[in-house]
């Protein structure tokens, strides 16, 4: 017989660890919850592919409602979403021998929608699309639940949703992945954040790179090795993913799924697999009459603004006019300015990441001259105060700022990089039934 005290060690040792899983393991979400997804899939970065891929292989843990191609910069169509519904529609028998609940292909199909191609202009809205009015009709459901809006790309049919029924901002709440997006959608952002501070959003512009960052994370879930350890050979989505980034792992939009799949989503600041996130204290927004220099500093995602005059001409409002150049890699990008009248130009610009940011600024207009500057960009969110900030409302949530949350340079990257193991390691079970 076991003696007295090593049995009432025992037992606290398992006691430990069970509550240890009970506040580290996965947790049962209070409602399934309804999602529309707005994706710049088939644009020019394929990680919404892989993501595409997992929400399919997990749509029994969601009500989708829709599926928006929201291409605020690239080639993204509709018809990639639905090809990846075909691949998925063949591989259902399988993955249905494993799990009750999946969507029907059929569903997917018909909530399928095309969303705005290309950027909203200076004031951050145009006209509806198929994409923006499916928004304002799926948010206008008789439900008790908030629809959840999963941002992958632009917010210029969001921007569009809401200038067009602002009534429904009281019935969606938003998870967005930034960063790069924030640049290409600068004028929908600025739009959305001066005009519906009380929306309910959680503005992911760093945390999510911690999916996939391999700093510190088992061999078994790092980036380059899943697809040959866990994917390879597993059915029709499966084959398809060795054409995004050879099979590395980077989903940088699957984190607002995850948040959707752990523990009560009513609760930014709680732990969960999508993420932990703070109150936004104030939104960044700085407005310059000028060219910046190198004494000229502002926070990564921070609204820059650039207010110039220049020669009053005789076209319309809210036309482009004008072009800021910034270097990328071996390429320049190109960012729009648009003439505001009475001999007024502007632009709204949005740095991704900590870097000096050289940019020129030219026009064929007559008068305009060419000119060239300087932007010093810093690596915390939201950073310093500014009287021309935008002010957020009580749920505008985003990264967390505590250092020693950084995964490296990544600011909240460890709220996510911690269930790297959980969640691809779960993902692992569902690949496997589809070999």
């Amino acid at each position: 017989m076991m003696p007295k005290t090593s049995t009432i060690a025992t037992l606290f040792f398992f006691s430990a660890l069970f509550c240890l899983h009970a506040v580290h393991g996965q947790q049962p979400v209070p409602l399934k919850p309804r999602i529309l997804v707005s994706t710049d899939i088939g644009g020019t970065d394929p990680d919404d592919n892989q993501s595409m891929a997992h929400l399919l292989m997990y749509s029994d843990k969601f009500n989708i409602e829709g599926l928006v191609s929201s291409p605020s910069y690239g080639e993204g169509r509709k018809e990639e979403i639905l090809r990846m519904i075909d691949l998925y529609e063949k591989d259902l028998p399988k993955l249905k021998n494993c799990q009750k609940g999946l969507a029907a292909p059929d569903h997917l199909r018909s909530v399928t929608k095309q969303g705005k191609h290309g950027n909203a202009p200076y004031a951050g809205y145009t006209s509806p699309s198929e994409g923006s009015d499916w928004i304002i009709k799926c948010a206008k459901k008789k439900s008790s639940q908030p629809l959840w809006i999963l941002g992958w790309g632009g917010l210029e049919d969001l921007a569009q949703a809401l200038h067009d029924a602002p009534e429904i901002q009281d019935k969606i709440r938003v998870y967005w992945i930034g960063g790069p997006n924030k640049k290409w959608s600068a004028n929908s952002y600025a739009y959305i954040a001066e005009n519906f501070p009380k929306l309910w959003f959680i503005e992911n512009n760093a945390s999510y790179y911690g999916f996939f960052s391999n700093k510190d994370v088992l061999d078994s879930v790092r980036t380059t090795g899943y697809y040959n350890k866990y994917i390879q050979g597993a059915g029709q989505l499966g084959k398809d993913f060795k054409n995004y980034y050879q099979g590395d792992v980077k989903m940088g939009d699957t984190p607002s799924l995850l948040y959707l799949m752990d523990r009560n989503p009513n609760d930014p600041m709680r732990e969960s697999w999508g993420g932990s996130f703070e109150r936004l204290t104030h939104n960044p927004r700085v407005i310059f009459d000028r060219i910046t220099g190198i004494t000229d500093t502002v926070a990564f995602c921070t609204v820059v603004e650039f207010h110039l005059k220049g020669p009053e001409i005789n076209i319309p409002a809210d036309s482009i006019c004008f072009w800021m150049e910034t270097p990328y890699k071996n390429t320049v990008q190109k960012w729009a300015g648009y003439y505001l009248g009475g001999g007024q130009y502007g632009l709204k610009y949005v740095p991704k990441q900590a870097e000096v940011v050289s940019y020129r600024l030219h026009s064929a207009l007559p008068g305009f001259p060419v000119q060239e500057g300087k932007l010093v960009v810093t690596n915390l969110w939201p950073g310093k105060r500014n009287s021309t900030d935008y002010k957020p409302g009580t749920h505008w949530y985003t990264d967390k700022a505590d250092p020693q949350l950084y995964d490296g340079k990544i600011q909240g990257g460890k709220t996510i990089s911690r269930w790297r193991q959980d969640v691809l390691l779960d993902w692992a079970k569902r690949w496997e039934c589809l070999r």
